[in-house]
């Protein structure tokens, strides 16, 4: 009986000790688990990180505004120097290629210029004229018909729709825009286009549907006009309204003015292109006031005619002319 007390006391103390024991290490446990893990090196490296992702973002940042600024682009697609033109470089660039016969690029950068926001009169008569030298003549009608919608005093937009209704021989349309041009330029007076080239026009359309009368009237006020340079085809011109009407010694006296601006021409002439046309217009011109001298009984001023005219084809090395002039001058006699 005393033992088993003995066993049961025993016990007892061990389970006071190992309560004992167990207290500090679970307070330890505790306060360990309770307090705030801190390590002064793990906040370095992120300070440290923070830093190179800060730098990195900013170096980016940078560099991107200062390509935008070189190469700006839009929806992350690069816009080209020639995007960047205005429409006023677009219709630069393209009288520039139409001056140098590069027809087809001058009528894409017009185009570019037509289609700008607010497209301007002069874009669309330049695309025009560039319309009318390729052929694409309903496309340039187009144009000029635009241009006058825009500005319905605008002289250029009627003498350019004027010219292409003459190669389309619609001469009423042509003489009706002649006109209009006229009528423009009184009212907005302008370079752009002179009256000598607008009375020489109408002059060559009444000669066309044979209204010599106003035709002679024309081309005697283009003549009379103190601008720009006298063409020599006017005065032939009005040679050949003379001739139709029978006044044969005034036509002969404009084939004589036509050949002394064309002998003033060939001097200034830079290709042997331009001095063999401006020849061969002589000659022609030659043999016509031959053939109205002899009408008018004046052999002796139509052998002096032959001969100059025969004297130019052989210049010339045209020897078929120059035989056909040989006979002719033979025919005469001396």
């Amino acid at each position: 009986m005393t033992q088993k007390k003995n066993l049961k006391k025993n016990s007892k103390q061990a389970v006071k000790n190992v309560r004992a024991k167990a207290k500090p290490v679970a307070a330890s446990a505790r306060t360990a688990n309770s307090a705030p893990r801190f390590s002064p090196w793990s906040l370095s490296i992120y300070l440290y990180w923070f830093i190179i992702l800060f730098f990195i973002a900013a170096t980016f940042y940078i560099l991107g505004r200062s390509h935008g600024v070189l190469h700006p682009t839009v929806n992350n697609v690069e816009v080209t120097e020639e995007a960047l033109l205005q429409p006023n470089d677009y219709y630069e660039s393209g009288k520039t290629k139409l001056m140098a016969g590069n027809i087809d690029d001058a009528i894409v950068d017009l185009t570019a210029a037509v289609q700008a926001e607010n497209p301007s009169v002069d874009a669309l008569i330049l695309r025009g004229e560039a319309y009318m030298q390729s052929s694409a003549y309903r496309e340039a009608l187009a144009d000029f018909d635009a241009a006058l919608e825009m500005d319905s005093m605008n002289t250029v937009a009627y003498y350019d729709r004027a010219l292409l209704h003459m190669r389309l021989e619609d001469y009423a349309a042509a003489l009706n825009d002649i006109n209009n041009a006229l009528a423009a330029r009184a009212v907005k007076p302008n370079d752009a286009v002179q009256l000598r080239d607008l009375y020489a026009k109408r002059g060559q359309l009444n000669l066309w549907m044979k209204n010599w009368d106003g035709a002679v009237a024309d081309y005697t006020n283009s003549l009379a006009r103190p601008e720009g340079v006298v063409n020599p085809s006017v005065y032939a011109e009005r040679a050949e309204a003379y001739t139709a009407m029978g006044q044969y010694a005034d036509a002969i006296n404009d084939y004589t003015s036509a050949v002394r601006i064309i002998s003033e021409q060939i001097q200034g002439a830079t290709t042997t292109a331009q001095r063999e046309d401006l020849s061969n217009r002589a000659m022609s011109y030659f043999e016509k006031s031959a053939a109205l001298n002899l009408s008018l009984g004046n052999v002796d001023s139509a052998r002096v005619d032959l001969q100059s005219a025969f004297a130019i084809a052989a210049a010339l090395n045209d020897a078929e002319t120059t035989t056909r002039l040989q006979a002719l001058i033979a025919e005469l006699g001396e």
